[in-house]
């Protein structure tokens, strides 16, 4: 066949298979224009899950009638004129393909009224011909109705899916760009039925209604705001980790109000949850990050869901650093006491105020990696995972000899008004220490909560340059891998050294393992380096050496924390408490596990039925 010029539909048709992937595609691109055009209201109706029908209206600025030809010609745009424009693009569409693209697929129809203008125009498109424009009654602003999609490229048609399917896309993409523009109304219609309809949301209170209306009262119940100023800002809201989600269809991530699909962002908002949140699940949350236009690509993808930053390292540290701060915040304001009124405290059991006072508590014990070796450094760690010799004072517990409740209440009293997670008094099952504080009974998981403790300390450790005990192998492990995730492994060969790991490149494609911390000989060391390399594969940005490090901490709290049936007596209880009250997330363990809760004592009289 020789070369040829291609016709301009059949250009269209191509350009379409880029741009209009499905019915959600054209409603996007309408709705995206017409929140270029200063709409305050924007009307989406759909009939047959778009195939039938897509129209949207809204009450924009309008098109001029003289301009309608020109605005389903390809490439004509309002929104740049030059390649500087380009490079600061701040309006959602300017690729000039959405309209000439859908008029090649679909019947097209325009009516539009130009502000200041004294009649609107109407112009129609079917299979690439333009009829019009001819004048037409309409107030001002724009509708675009789009009308039996793929008609005529039958091969297109074969792809698309079920009716409800189909609604179901368009659904999602409204709720994603009505989440985007809180200040603009939106309404959805589905063969003349109301799905959604959204008032605008100019402050806080209905911007927050219009969020738990997207994704659920219960999200923004279980989530915090979060703003950050300077210049990158964060705003939106993060979901609590105890509202993590099986699956990631809880995540909004909004560029300069544009929609986005970023691995970038999903990688450091994820590392900013590794701390708390448990393995496999999803964090949810809606964030929107204001940056200069100039720093960042939106002309990535001809579906503009992918953007690029120009320094994608500064901006993957901002954001896992704002969603970190932000979290340890909230979870250090849970953890200071049990709670307030009206409030939950980690179990997510109401508590009263009384445990919101701040109290001077023992620091928690710190171990010098580096000082003693490795035999020495293991009893350390053992004594603190079985025994926790800290000194308290005789008022803080009472001595498991004693055989007078009274006293022993009476003893126990003041340390329970005067710490917030109480005394300790018991154990029970040797899986969950028992104390009382002014509120009630205190729950504590002491695996769980020593496991936090353990955990932030080796992390002071090695932010302070300290290293664990090595053990070196008598055989190496050998690990086998791709050549590009080695490269990257070994990249960061100096940060693996500081936690103890010893990693040569043995051939290609395979990894010699030579020395390891020595709590963690005995572990599956193979498993483990699958993981970190998984985490390199994933492209955590410039935190992925540092997430892989706070992994091998991790594993090294969890081995050395109290297990299951240890007996510990009520000092060593009432330590861990302390510990717990000086120690940052304290109300969840590394993996995301709460590790304490409170039954008020108001609800101890309900199942007892006192005062009836």
């Amino acid at each position: 066949m020789p070369i040829r010029l291609l016709s301009t539909t059949l250009i269209d048709q191509i350009a379409a298979g880029e741009v209009i992937e499905r019915p959600a595609s054209v409603a996007k691109e309408l709705i995206e224009n017409a929140l270029d055009a200063g709409a305050r209201r924007i009307e989406v109706d759909i009939e047959r899950g778009g195939l039938g029908l897509v129209r949207i209206r809204d009450d924009g600025i309008g098109i001029a009638a003289d301009e309608l030809p020109l605005a389903v010609q390809r490439h004509a745009t309002s929104k740049i004129a030059s390649l500087e424009d380009l490079e600061a693009v701040a309006s959602l569409g300017f690729r000039g393909e959405a309209l000439p693209s859908i008029g090649s697929v679909a019947r097209l129809r325009i009516v539009s009224r130009a502000a200041g203008a004294a009649v609107a125009a109407e112009l129609r498109v079917a299979g690439g011909v333009v009829e019009g424009p001819q004048p037409a009654a309409h107030p001002q602003g724009t509708t675009v109705e789009v009308r039996d999609l793929f008609h005529n490229v039958p091969a297109r048609r074969k792809f698309v899916r079920t009716e409800p399917t189909e609604f179901g896309h368009i659904a999602r993409a409204v709720e994603r760009l009505a989440l985007a523009a809180p200040a603009v109304a939106f309404r959805l219609r589905h063969n003349a039925r109301t799905v959604l309809d959204l008032p605008a949301a100019d402050a806080e209170p209905a911007h927050a209604a219009r969020v738990a209306r997207i994704l659920g009262s219960e999200f923004l119940d279980r989530s915090m705001r979060i703003e950050e100023a300077g210049a990158l800002q964060l705003r939106g809201w993060l979901g609590l980790p105890t509202a993590a989600r099986a699956s990631a269809d809880g995540q909004y991530w909004f560029v300069n109000g544009r929609a986005v699909r970023d691995r970038l962002l999903a990688s450091a908002a994820r590392l900013g949850y590794r701390d708390v949140l448990y393995h496999g699940r999803h964090p949810a949350y809606v964030l929107d990050l204001r940056i200069d236009p100039r720093l960042v690509d939106v002309n990535a993808h001809p579906a503009k869901l992918e953007v690029r930053f120009r320094d994608s390292r500064a901006v993957h540290d901002y954001v896992f650093r704002a969603v970190e701060r932000a979290l340890a915040a909230s979870i250090a304001g849970r953890d200071a006491s049990p709670g307030r009124a009206g409030a939950t405290g980690s179990g997510g059991t109401a508590v009263s105020e009384a445990g919101r006072r701040e109290v001077p508590a023992p620091q928690p014990r710190h171990f010098d990696f580096g000082a003693a070796p490795a035999l020495r450094w293991e009893q350390d760690v053992f004594a603190a995972a079985g025994q926790l010799r800290v000194e308290a004072p005789a008022a803080t517990f009472v001595p498991a000899a004693t055989g007078n409740g009274a006293a022993a209440q009476a003893t126990a009293a003041p340390a329970a008004d005067a710490r917030p997670l109480g005394t300790a008094i018991a154990q029970l099952h040797g899986l969950y220490v028992l104390a009382q504080n002014r509120d009630g009974l205190v729950l504590v998981d002491m695996h769980a909560a020593h496991e936090r403790v353990l955990y932030e300390g080796f992390k002071r450790q090695l932010a302070a340059g300290a290293a664990p005990p090595v053990q070196r192998l008598l055989e190496p492990i050998v690990i086998s891998a791709a050549e590009h995730e080695i490269d990257g492994l070994l990249a960061g060969a100096a940060e693996i050294e500081r936690l103890g790991f010893e990693i040569a490149r043995l051939a290609p494609g395979k990894l010699a393992l030579r020395a390891v911390p020595a709590l963690l000989a005995n572990a599956d060391l193979a498993q483990l380096f699958r993981e970190l390399l998984a985490d390199l594969a994933e492209e955590r940005g410039a935190h992925h050496l540092d997430g892989a490090a706070h992994r091998v901490l991790g594993t090294l709290a969890c081995r050395s924390a109290i297990h299951a049936h240890r007996r510990l007596s009520l000092a060593e209880m009432d330590a861990l408490l302390r510990q717990m009250e000086a120690t940052e997330r304290s109300s969840q363990c590394n993996h995301g596990r709460p590790t304490w809760t409170v039954v008020p004592l108001a609800e101890l009289a309900r199942l007892f039925l006192r005062g009836r």
